[in-house]
């Protein structure tokens, strides 16, 4: 917080309206509040709410009190905290859900509607908005409020099952030795019938980003990107945690996986940047992509996955390596994701042309609407 004591007395005044509310609000919960701030952004109207009512909020009928007052206290036209604020545009269903947005259709004569309802259906709006404006026409801040948005996608590759088994209710093959315990525990009286089945894995994703000069505008926001991948990846899910790697690439292939594993998404993004030393520079996708398949995908690091390539096909390199390279890959891999931010644009890159034949699933990659898609059709690529 750039100015801390007068905002926690912001904090304390809303604690108070909460207790007035008849909540049971005590002074370690205000001081919960004004922690979870301090890591938080206190001009964002989401982390005010979501950090208030986890801190705050401990039983389900005091739900609908606190969202009253938080709306009474943070929107209210005559609140002065209205002034400290700047609120920010955050699509999530939740906070759609939470805060009720309001379509933003104007309202029927002689109906002036509800101010509050107004200044969310315009946010919501400005949000929308903004996941379908290309990364290139945003402007610094509007950059930041994506990073925020891009950090709840969650990237779930498909799945495949594996060759080793486990214990089920049902299955196509019997459970011989749990069956034979079991049956000498009763003393050689038969055992129920039991049964395996296979296990069920996630495929690899790996990701290969161009950071070259002509990619300048989308790198930035493609390594976030992937940032967040990597970050979701690392929770894991009913299948197991997913395996993500990340390269980047210019003249030559440098792998940042282990950059990336940063728990503040600033420190992971500039020791990216710090280990890949053609930043910015020519391109070599054919080279890179080579290196590549001999270094990594012959070791069985792509072997069954999802390779995601992120590149607009601008290569100054030799087009008949780039389809060696590519035909190899396609073998080693399971699918081929191609992110063109220059998709649909005038003329067509040589590269895109040599490595199309190649490629499973081609998106434009130059805006938020277009990584969720990527994310939505992830998990369909069978």
């Amino acid at each position: 917080m750039a100015d801390g004591t007068p905002f926690v007395r912001v904090l304390a005044d809303f604690a108070a309206a909460l207790r007035t509310a008849g909540l049971p609000v005590g002074s370690g919960d205000v001081l919960a509040y004004a922690t979870a701030m301090s890591t938080l952004d206190p001009t964002d109207l989401v982390d005010l709410y979501w950090a208030g009512r986890t801190t705050l909020v401990t039983r389900r009928d005091s739900l609908a009190p606190y969202d009253r007052v938080f709306k009474h206290f943070f929107l209210n036209a005559s609140s002065p905290v209205r002034d400290m604020l700047t609120l920010r545009a955050q699509l999530t269903a939740e906070t759609q859900a939470v805060l009720d947005v309001p379509a933003t259709d104007p309202p029927p004569p002689g109906d002036e509607g509800n101010p509050e309802e107004a200044t969310l259906g315009l946010m919501a709006s400005d949000a929308e908005a903004l996941r379908h404006k290309s990364f290139a026409a945003c402007t610094p801040e509007e950059l930041a409020r994506l990073r925020r948005i891009m950090a709840r996608i969650r990237l779930a590759p498909p799945r495949r099952r594996s060759r080793r088994t486990r214990s089920a209710p049902a299955g196509t093959a019997p459970d011989l030795r749990r069956m034979v315990r079991e049956s000498l525990r009763l003393h050689g009286d038969p055992a129920m019938l039991s049964w395996r089945r296979r296990k069920v894995r996630q495929r690899p994703l790996i990701l290969i980003l161009d950071v070259s000069g002509s990619m300048a505008d989308y790198s930035r926001s493609l390594l976030q990107f992937a940032y967040s991948a990597q970050r979701a990846a690392g929770q894991g899910g009913p299948a197991g945690p997913a395996r993500v790697e990340v390269f980047c690439f210019g003249t030559r292939l440098t792998r940042i996986t282990r950059a990336l594993d940063r728990r503040r998404p600033d420190d992971a993004l500039q020791r990216a940047t710090e280990a890949v030393v053609d930043w910015e520079g020519g391109t070599r996708i054919g080279a890179s992509l080579d290196r590549f398949v001999r270094d990594w995908g012959r070791r069985g690091l792509c072997r069954g996955g999802i390779v995601v390539v992120c590149s607009d096909g601008l290569d100054r390199g030799d087009p008949d390596l780039l389809a060696t390279a590519m035909e190899r890959l396609r073998r080693l891999s399971h699918r081929i994701v191609w992110l063109n931010p220059h998709a649909g644009g005038p003329g067509g890159a040589l590269g895109m042309a040599v490595a199309a034949p190649h490629i499973d699933l081609i998106l434009p990659g130059h805006d938020l609407s277009s990584l969720e898609e990527l994310a939505t059709l992830l998990p369909a690529l069978r």
